[in-house]
């Protein structure tokens, strides 16, 4: 019965983590929030799948963890739609109370997380060592709630009070509010008219203050675009509200009115944008009817499009222009102008040009496909070994950004970007050598990439960061250390490049902030026989049994689980175990550690009895 029930929990759970990467990129001042929350959420997918397939009985602790993350996720998708929904400016003024909606579902989804006993789940290494790092992310996050943009915070309470604001104010408020383009403008004029018109109750003065925010944005947007038409913006709310668009006319995927309608194997129809991001994350399903697609090549349907353009033309809407390219033509004219300037302009236009192409591939998918497609990715790397210590910057962040698409990351391991990345990590600027670090573990969630990013000599200089980077840096090159070393062959060379030493070095200063990451590297590098060894030599027990007293739950569970390594079959260090008072500390974390934890400390206390027995018998 447990089984049937765990099985059904986890398809429920892979549903709604699809369900979560299917939504669209947030626009508004909730962007990094947003982002955050999704990219954890998307990394739990592959437990879930592999749950999913096994057949693995599962005890009532494990089931009301999955029970409690269904919970959680559901509300995750719920909050997720309800910030990308509605009025931007109205977004930015709730978003203290909305950060403390992310911090309470963090927590809520962490201690889900806590609830369920990964080593008993016989779980695959890469996917158990991968949900251990998540789990440490939720709990850095459950930790600190994420603080809202301060600068965002003043400009607004400036305006709030009634003050004129100057022009830097109300550019810096249309950059951090995304309405900068006359659409973003009409949708967030049609958002405040639904507002004033619905039964919510919203205050007057509130919405006598977002009409005057968009009021002056949209004069200063004219004032930067002087050919632009305003009164389109200015007057939607004064319209007949648009039609209501047929379902069969929506995307299942963005509901809403298809431009580019495709037809994907199982007969379904999407948007050609929103289904291509679908593939890009990696899917293999049908969104839909999430039917295992037998291909991926997408098919114009023609007989939609045709049918969508005379519903638009019968109703007065106007036609949507296609999008199959991928990005306006507006942005792909500005990216070819770039790219121009990479190739055969002077060191001042590269770095120029290199910093737009950086700003432009963070800014959304669409600008990612767009940018490689027009063949960037080459010039970039070429630019890796610029002279010039801000282009390199920008050209390294630049890929960073660009390697958020799945398919752009091949394109950047195929030009011969490994090397040129780990030359920067080794000698460029401060900056340069954190958003390296980050790039080579974005690349790294690729398993062949582990390899080959270990054989261009990545880890001795994220070693090298991971001592003396900035705090940023160093947690770069902790994550990227982590992830490379779940290949083995990666291991070994971690240890022989010296990283015990540092990672002892971090464990012990508990005020540095690295705690974390330092015991979930030493207890990946605990699991292979150099690791061991070279940990023993650096005498960590009186740290670990420390830990073990002390530390989180988390930390005092990975803690025990180094000493378990460390300790099976060696007598000394178990003696030494006990002489530092670590079997009381070892009883109290079986009646008060995570299940793991228990396990891990109730084993070395059994080794501790075997030797106890053996000197009792030799001293008989």
């Amino acid at each position: 019965m447990a089984n049937q029930e765990g099985g059904d929990l986890a398809s429920q759970l892979v549903d709604s983590v699809r369900e979560i990467s299917g939504l669209p990129e947030c626009r508004n001042a909730l962007r990094k929030m947003y982002g955050n929350l999704m990219r954890r959420i998307k990394l739990l997918g592959p437990l879930f799948e592999e749950l999913k397939d096994s057949e693995q009985q599962l005890d009532d602790g494990d089931l009301q963890g999955l029970k409690a993350l269904r919970i959680a996720l559901n509300l995750a998708l719920e909050l997720l739609k309800s910030v990308n929904d509605g009025s931007k400016i109205f977004q930015a003024l709730q978003i203290e109370k909305t950060a403390s909606k992310f911090h309470a579902l963090t927590t809520q989804i962490e201690e889900a997380l806590s609830q369920i006993c990964y080593e008993r789940l016989n779980l695959s290494e890469e996917v158990h060592e991968q949900i251990e790092l998540v789990h440490v992310q939720f709990k850095r996050a459950k930790g600190r709630m994420d603080s809202p943009d301060l600068q965002l915070q003043r400009d607004l309470a400036l305006v709030n009070k009634g003050n004129e604001p100057d022009l830097e104010t109300i550019k810096r408020l249309s950059k951090k509010l995304h309405l900068t383009t006359v659409n973003d403008l009409k949708r967030e004029s049609i958002a405040i008219h639904d507002m004033v018109i619905s039964t919510d109750g919203y205050p007057e003065d509130c919405i006598e203050m977002m009409s005057f925010l968009l009021k002056e944005i949209k004069d200063c947007v004219t004032m930067g675009n002087p050919e632009v038409d305003m009164g389109e913006a200015g007057n939607s709310v004064m319209r007949h509200r648009s039609p209501v668009i047929p379902d069969d006319f929506r995307c299942p995927i963005s509901l809403e009115l298809m431009k580019d309608p495709v037809i994907v194997s199982t007969g379904q129809t999407y948007e050609r944008s929103s289904i291509q991001k679908w593939l890009d994350a990696g899917h293999k399903t049908c969104p839909k009817t999430q039917q295992t697609l037998l291909h991926t090549a997408l098919t114009p349907n023609y007989v939609l499009k045709s049918l969508i353009a005379l519903w638009c033309d019968s109703n007065g809407v106007e036609l949507p222009k296609s999008n199959n390219k991928r990005g306006s033509e507006c942005d792909r004219t500005v990216i070819g102008s770039l790219l121009q300037k990479l190739v055969i302009g002077d060191s001042d236009e590269q770095r120029s040009a290199a910093g737009e192409l950086r700003l432009l591939a963070k800014r959304n998918a669409d600008n990612r496909v767009c940018i490689a497609e027009a063949g960037a990715i080459p010039l970039l790397v070429e630019l890796l070994s610029s002279r010039d210590g801000r282009t390199q910057e920008h050209a390294v962040t630049a890929l960073l950004n660009l390697s958020i698409n799945e398919a752009n990351k091949g394109i950047i391991v195929s030009v011969g970007a490994i090397p040129e990345i780990v030359d920067v990590l080794k000698n460029g600027s401060t900056e340069a050598r954190e958003n390296a670090a980050a790039t080579l573990f974005s690349l790294s969630v690729v398993d062949e990439n582990k390899v080959a990013i270990g054989a261009a000599g990545a880890i001795p200089p994220l070693i090298d960061l991971l001592q003396d980077g900035t705090p940023r840096g160093k947690k770069d090159a902790a994550t990227a250390i982590f992830n490379l070393c779940i290949y083995q062959g990666n291991k070994v060379r971690a240890v022989r490049a010296g990283i015990v030493t540092p990672l002892m070095r971090l464990l012990k200063d508990a005020s540095g902030g690295m705690m974390d990451e330092a015991l979930a590297i030493l207890a990946i590098l605990a699991s292979h026989h150099e690791g061991k060894m070279a940990i023993a030599e650096a005498e960590p027990m009186e740290v670990l049994v420390e830990v073990m007293r002390l530390g989180s739950a988390r930390n005092r569970e990975n803690g025990s689980a180094v000493l378990w390594s460390l300790c099976a079959g060696d007598v000394r260090l178990l003696k030494i175990v006990k002489e530092l008072g670590g079997e009381e500390v070892l009883k109290e974390l079986c009646e008060n550690g995570t299940e793991r934890a228990k396990r891990k400390a109730g084993s070395v206390l059994e080794l501790l009895q075997r030797i106890e027995s053996v000197e009792m018998v030799v001293g008989s």
